[in-house]
């Protein structure tokens, strides 16, 4: 019989915990990838708690359980978790080993599962923790597994090679230069675990994360350009076979802890971020040597090459033209009041369908209307579901997944009767002050994204108001719509990636917003590719941004007055760039809208 309630699942886990002599254990949002997105699997917070958010985790005791969260999710925990089952903890201000040293006593046995958590995770908790005498320990098995009698069992969808002409660069060459970096590091082998890292350096794809195609596969690089691919025998064809080659050897991957251990005596590097604490734990059980190095793949994969780049602005066209469908339809259909979020979000994934390269979403998408649109991370389901209320502002952020790149953008728009207020255009034209200023920055090399973000709040800030996400994050081609290691963000916000350079060739998005909270929320996002510039005098090399996203700006929520002369250049010339690409895919009362929206201001 399976257990349907959540206060069920929690006493089961603790029978689990109590069998196997433990006094507590932890349960993430994670894979063995260390993965943003991961697999039904692999949802165990949800399966255990109902929250459905993407990042935050529980802590599990005999007596007590608790919920950890960031500020992004402090309603939505509270409207799905049970308070009654769960405490609601808030982080960074509460922490982990402050809850479980208060709820548990000397002596205390807490488990974690090793391939859900970094290494890192473990020294640090086990250290803390130790510190209170209560011991960490990793569980052979997961107990939560134990106990979930219907967990899906891992996708069987096949690994598929992905065409050299958009991938642009052989998975030989690729591996050349792992092999390359090993020698320079002095390793014997590389792990790489993140599952987009596999899929570009191998030039395959596949369907095992909702929105991600990639396959549930790890790889071992090693110093001679040879590599072995760790995946379920299921998921591997002829064609998968003929496509990696000799040099790639294929096996199951419910063989890959053991095969840590036959590297006694050799050095082996691991990515800290994505290499779980099992991968290190294993490889020091056969008496390997490693070292936490970045995954090699990870900068190499976000500098995309011309085809990548040329894939990825024919995806941007494909793109703008269903999103630029939907703003005509939304326009007329949602002042009826007859339109809700889902079904907006489905009428999208309609219009980007009539696109036969279509081959997924790139995230689930975030329609949200009203008071949800201030919630930057909202994900509307049956329960959230609102109708969109005529007079007001509406946000929908979405994406799609397409053969030459991934899309990523956000659209904030005004839905009639009535016009806006003073202040939504206000804060609107403050945004998209902040979001011209990315698209026309002009930086030496050697800046980092970090460096960039004051230039998009700039404009929020002299008005005292601000956002509480990062500005821009990377994007894969055909990959993850999250991609590192770039990133735009409050360099002190403990954004990861804010320091890192840009160079050119790098994907990111622009999308500086405004919350109010529990009234409307403004969004405007659009993807950029750096790439070199030439300045006349110019001492050293510098670089800017290709706007590579093209689809109308709401003119009802610009307010021309707070723009300057280059700005509302910057606007006229954009909306002349969104006609010219769109214009051939739209037709009839399409293309008829099209042209009065990108009219100069």
């Amino acid at each position: 019989m399976l257990m349907q309630t959540h206060e069920a699942r929690l006493a089961a886990l603790r029978e689990e915990l109590k069998r196997r002599g433990l006094d507590g254990f932890i349960v993430p949002i994670s894979d063995e990838h260390m993965s943003e997105y991961v697999g039904d699997y692999a949802q165990r917070l949800g399966w255990l708690t109902g929250f459905g958010g993407s990042a935050g985790f529980a802590a599990v005791t005999l007596t007590h359980a608790a919920i950890f969260v960031d500020g992004r999710y402090t309603v939505q925990v509270r409207e799905q978790v049970d308070g009654n089952l769960f405490e609601y903890r808030s982080i960074p201000g509460d922490t982990l080993a402050g809850w479980l040293a208060e709820v548990s006593e000397a002596g205390a046995r807490i488990a974690y599962d090793p391939w859900l958590h970094t290494y890192a995770f473990a020294e640090a908790l086990g250290a803390k923790l130790a510190a209170k005498s209560i011991a960490l320990v990793a569980a052979e098995t997961n107990p939560l597994d134990a106990v979930w009698a219907d967990q899906p069992a891992p996708s069987p969808a096949p690994a598929t090679p992905y065409d050299e002409a958009l991938a642009g660069r052989s998975s030989a060459d690729k591996r050349a230069a792992i092999a390359d970096w090993l020698a320079k590091e002095g390793h014997d082998a590389v792990v790489i675990p993140a599952l987009d890292s596999v899929a570009w350096l191998l030039n395959i794809r596949g369907a095992d994360v909702a929105h991600t195609p990639v396959a549930l596969s790890y790889v071992i690089a090693h110093k001679d350009g040879s590599a072995e691919l760790f995946i379920a025998p299921e998921k591997v064809t002829p064609e998968l076979t003929r496509h990696l080659g000799n040099a790639v050897t294929i096996r199951d991957r419910a063989g890959f802890e053991g095969s840590l251990r036959e590297f006694a005596g050799k050095s082996v590097a691991i990515d800290p971020d994505f290499a779980v604490a099992g991968i290190a734990l294993a490889l020091k059980a056969g008496g390997a040597q490693f070292a936490f190095k970045q995954d090699p793949t990870i900068l190499a994969k976000a500098v995309k090459n011309e085809a990548e780049q040329q894939g990825h602005r024919d995806a941007q066209a494909r793109d703008g033209a269903a999103v630029s469908k939907f703003l005509r339809w939304l326009e007329i259909t949602a002042p009826l009041g007859e339109v809700d979020e889902l079904a907006a979000a489905a009428r999208l994934q309609a219009f980007r369908a009539e696109d036969a390269g279509l081959k997924d979403l790139s995230f689930d998408t975030i329609s949200a209307a009203a008071g949800h649109a201030a919630l930057p991370h909202y994900k509307v389901d049956e329960e959230s579901n609102i109708p969109i209320p005529p007079s007001s502002i509406y946000l929908v952020d979405s994406g799609g997944q397409y053969p030459g790149g991934t899309t990523d953008i956000t659209r904030t728009v005004w839905v009639g009767p009535g016009e806006p207020t003073a202040e939504m255009r206000d804060r609107n034209t403050r945004v998209l002050k902040g979001h011209i200023q990315i698209a026309r920055a002009v930086f030496p090399q050697g800046t980092a994204g970090g460096q960039l973000d004051v230039l998009a709040r700039q404009y929020l800030w002299e008005a005292g108001v601000d956002y509480a996400h990062g500005t821009g994050h990377g994007v894969g081609s055909f990959l993850a719509v999250h991609e590192g290691p770039q990133r735009i963000a409050k360099p002190n916000g403990g954004q990861a990636g804010t320091g890192q350079e840009l160079f050119a060739g790098m994907i990111l998005s622009n999308e500086p917003g405004y919350y109010k909270p529990n009234a409307f929320g403004i969004r405007i996002e659009n993807l950029v590719l750096v790439e070199e510039r030439r300045i006349d005098g110019m001492e050293g090399r510098y670089l800017g941004f290709e706007t590579l996203t093209f689809v109308p700006l709401d003119r009802k929520l610009i307010e021309k007055n707070l723009l300057t002369a280059e700005e509302v250049a910057w606007v006229d010339g954009y909306h002349a760039q969104v006609r010219a690409l769109l214009s051939p895919r739209l037709e009839g009362e399409d293309l008829a809208w099209l042209e009065r929206e990108t009219a100069p201001l």
